[in-house]
């Protein structure tokens, strides 16, 4: 296995356990509308390789070698930004469209947040899908279970805040997770809201075609899941046309 210095990145979907808690007709549209806002979000960051979904998150990866500090952080920030943006624009339509169900209606109270960690993993092929090991690897997804009080967040790792980076806005918080077969570590946070690389413009209100269009298609790709015929299998991501 080769072993290399590696940027690791996780968009999670907060919200997720209960909006996933309901019947069959909308838990069949709840599926199909999760796999839909993170293929969403994948596509926003091109940068970024897609390693595997994991139910209600997204990790991402790419080999960072010798990078500035700051433009890494700084990177981190925009892909969050980005992320984020596009994630939010998704779910409106999504929850707005024709539907009545409580999966697309309940849309609305999904959130997006997310752990960043740079250090060493080791890379191998399992039936064309490239994997992620290492020590690293398990500490950025325990960085999950956090105490950060927003429902929003950047939390980056103390390896990847490294004391500071102008790309980041002056309100940096601190918090301790305790963290399984790590301890007590240092983790830095921000509100994904003020990250400087956002786009400003407010949020496109959606169209009826789109509306329309988002209804066909939770309409015509549930019905798999409703006849019980499908499942989304760890690593698969709904298109989104």
């Amino acid at each position: 296995m080769a072993s290399a210095r590696g940027l690791l990145l996780i968009a999670d979907i907060g919200g997720y356990t209960d909006y996933m808690s309901t019947h069959r007709m909308s838990l069949a549209h709840a599926e199909v509308n999760t796999g839909r806002l993170l293929a969403t979000v994948v596509d926003a960051v091109p940068g970024l390789e897609l390693i595997e979904i994991e139910g209600d998150a997204a990790f991402l990866h790419r080999e960072v070698g010798t990078s500035d500090h700051d433009e890494l952080v700084a990177e981190v920030a925009r892909s969050a930004a980005a992320m984020h943006r596009a994630f939010h624009v998704e779910r409106e339509y999504v929850a707005t469209n024709l539907c009545p169900c409580s999966g697309c209606k309940e849309a609305a109270n999904l959130t997006l947040k997310f752990v960043a960690h740079v250090g060493e993993v080791a890379t191998q092929t399992i039936r064309d899908r490239l994997k992620l090991v290492g020590i690293d690897v398990i500490l950025v997804h325990r960085l999950l279970k956090n105490p950060v009080p927003l429902r929003e967040y950047v939390l980056l790792s103390e390896e990847l805040y490294d004391g500071g980076s102008p790309a980041l806005p002056a309100d940096v918080q601190q918090v301790e997770p305790v963290l399984e077969g790590f301890g007590p570590l240092r983790a830095f946070y921000v509100d994904v809201r003020d990250l400087p690389a956002g786009d400003p413009t407010p949020l496109p209100r959606p169209t009826w075609r789109g509306r329309l269009a988002r209804t066909a298609y939770a309409a015509g790709a549930g019905l798999p899941y409703m006849l019980g015929r499908r499942g989304r299998g760890r690593g698969a991501v709904q298109p989104v046309g």
